[in-house]
């Protein structure tokens, strides 16, 4: 054979293998085992695949090892065998080629958001593949193949990696969605131009879509690049049948669509989910008249097409005054204030709205509004929102998270809720669903805060996920959650400077009893400069002391509270009732020359009683009495 370097200099049409996992689960192996174990516990079941394959036509093999990475492995209990499960898959792969075939060491994403939308680094993440890839070089691989990745950035600490280790040629895929991008809107025409620059010395395509949508974002592909390009489609899109799924495309249809994706300039074709032997069996027939003779293709093989990607911090973004009164101030350094409101239980948001003009008219500046606070189910935030301001036209800080939505469903939300004209946001991560009434709800969470911060910073923009522009930039001014006191406050502190790296623009704290605590809080995020507003909740009893404490992650009541309000309550309901009163009055007016505002909670939506603790602040004393008769 060619050493693999030389091939890639010819016009030859490479046949790649199909489906591992496919051909695994078609053998009786489910799902809920790793397959990548099976290279140690069952290897005659993987070598057995591979030399299906190999009878098939395909003349480079993939290892076993897609999910072999340390985070993939660590679910089944197995980070500690990584370097014997990607050695003893390459080896598998090598015994069952019988030298007549190429081994590639199959590298996939790592399971786990990277920055901007996720907590790992990309130092971090190259790391893990490096150990990856350093076993499968150590098992004797002839080339390294990158695939299914839909995060550019992800896929560029793999080239990262493998490039640090070894100068063997890399086949880098990535996946795509019925409209031709990646999930996260990145463009052909982009990842393509990027994965050239950054080294890589095939750029494909896999998994995902079938090959009809794979033929329509190659011939994309081939106008950026002189690389060599790679395919490997589904068999289709997966059908569900009597609870399984199924790949519907044949091995005919394959092998015709193979034709033509060749034709389009691609020299590296293959299949990836629900591709079985048959299937690489025709499409190998099928390309055997191409390759190496003229395949018909007429595109431009060279980079002809400008591309350019657009880059936040090249597009200019509304100054922070100017998207709303709530920025206006934040940007003045004006004191804030602010009552945070829970949506309403039903569809009728009549006395919720009538509570929140009694803010309104008490002059507080705004009103928050949670987003399914401990995963209750209540009237969409957006909505309440909406309502608020359009009906008693009092601005509000929508708190909005990530439990709940896919990126596709936040990008819409995002989109709409600028167009609705709300223009402030308090970004957070979400309660998990067991908290609530309904524990077996399943939690999204495609990406936490830090990598929706990035998201809203990016549409202040005019950009999408991918870069994309999206027209007129939306003009939100963005606030993210903190907690001063996380059990990791050293962790807490290192988010909240991603956070604010990522778009921050100010803060809102968890409900503050500890000042000490605060303080100490305070003083290590000085370098950050950004306003910082605390929440302070009016504590109604003994018992409401106890939850908080015990029962709400972060929050500490401090001895000396507890006992109050242990004392205060057992003098009645009243009594604890001022006594929490007091001791958030007194919160308020010690913190009030270190932060820029305070969040006010409604305990139990009381909005009278949250409206109380205002009182003690000077600028609140000219409405003493319009208060006054609003509670009364």
């Amino acid at each position: 054979m060619l050493d693999f370097r030389e091939l890639l200099e010819s016009d030859h049409v490479t046949v790649f293998d199909g489906a591992m996992g496919t051909m695994l689960y078609s053998k009786g192996v489910y799902i809920n085992r790793s397959y990548d174990e099976l290279n140690l516990t069952n290897p005659d079941l993987v070598r057995e695949v591979h030399a299906e394959y190999v009878r098939a036509g395909a003349e480079v093999i993939e290892t076993n090892t897609f999910t072999a990475t340390a985070h993939k492995l660590q679910q089944y209990g197995l980070e500690g065998r990584l370097r014997d499960i990607n050695i003893a898959a390459a080896r598998l792969a090598r015994e069952a080629s019988c030298e007549r075939c190429y081994v590639a060491g199959a590298i996939g994403p790592l399971g786990l958001r990277i920055e901007p939308y996720g907590p790992t680094s990309f130092d971090e993440a190259k790391e893990m593949f490096k150990q990856q890839a350093e076993a499968l070089l150590e098992g004797g691989v002839d080339l390294f193949l990158l695939e299914t990745f839909s995060d550019i950035s992800e896929a560029r600490q793999a080239i990262r990696a493998v490039r640090e280790l070894s100068d063997l040629p890399i086949i880098a895929q990535m996946t795509i969605q019925l409209d031709g991008n990646t999930s996260f809107g990145t463009t052909p025409e982009v990842f393509t131009a990027r994965l050239d620059e950054w080294g890589a010395d095939v750029i494909g395509l896999n998994c995902g879509v079938g090959p009809a949508t794979v033929l329509g974002a190659v011939e994309r592909m081939r106008l950026v690049t002189s690389k060599k390009l790679s395919a490997q489609p589904n068999a289709g899109l997966p059908r569900d049948v009597q609870g399984r799924q199924f790949y519907m495309c044949s091995p005919e249809y394959m092998a015709k669509y193979a034709k033509r994706i060749i034709q389009a300039g691609v020299r590296f074709i293959g299949g990836c989910c629900g591709t079985m032997p048959a299937h690489i069996k025709l499409i190998s027939d099928a390309v055997r008249p191409l390759s190496p003779r003229q395949t018909g293709f007429t595109g431009r093989l060279t980079g002809t097409v400008r591309v350019e990607e657009n880059r936040p911090e090249e597009l200019p973004v509304k100054p922070l005054a100017e998207r709303s009164n709530w920025g206006r101030r934040l940007a003045r350094g004006e004191f804030l204030t602010t009552v945070e409101v829970l949506p309403p239980k039903g569809c009728d948001p009549s006395k919720t709205l009538e509570s929140i003009r009694l803010l309104k008219g008490a002059g507080v500046n705004a009103v928050n509004i949670p987003d399914g606070p401990r995963a209750q189910t209540r009237m969409s935030a957006q909505s309440t929102a909406v309502l608020v301001e359009r009906e008693i036209g009092l601005e509000t800080v929508l708190h909005y998270c990530c439990r709940d939505r896919n990126l596709l469903g936040m990008m819409s939300d995002l989109l709409g809720a600028a167009a609705l004209g709300l223009r402030n946001l308090l970004l957070i991560t979400g309660d998990p669903p067991k908290m609530g009434p309904y524990p077996d709800a399943t939690a999204v969470f495609d990406i936490d805060s830090i990598g929706l911060t990035n998201m809203v910073n990016k549409l202040n923009h005019g950009l999408d996920l991918g870069n994309n522009p999206t027209g007129t930039p939306t003009s939100f001014c963005i606030g993210v959650g903190v907690n001063p006191g996380a059990v990791n406050l050293d962790e807490e502190i290192k988010r909240f400077e991603w956070k604010v790296e990522a778009g921050a623009e100010f803060a809102i704290t968890q409900p503050v009893f500890d000042l000490e605590q605060l303080q100490d809080f305070l003083r290590r995020i000085e370098h950050l400069r950004i306003p910082v507003i605390a929440g302070i909740w009016p504590l109604v009893s003994y018992r409401n002391a106890e939850f908080l404490h015990n029962e709400v992650p972060g929050v500490r009541v401090t001895p000396s509270i507890m006992e109050r309000m242990r004392v205060a309550s057992e003098r009645g309901k009243d009594a604890a009732r001022d006594e929490g009163l007091a001791i958030a009055r007194e919160t308020l007016l010690e913190v009030r020359d270190s932060i820029q505002g305070v969040q006010v909670s409604a305990p139990f939506n009381n909005v009278r009683y949250a409206l109380e603790v205002f009182s003690a602040l000077p600028e609140f004393s000219q409405t003493t009495e319009a208060t006054t008769a609003l509670l009364s």
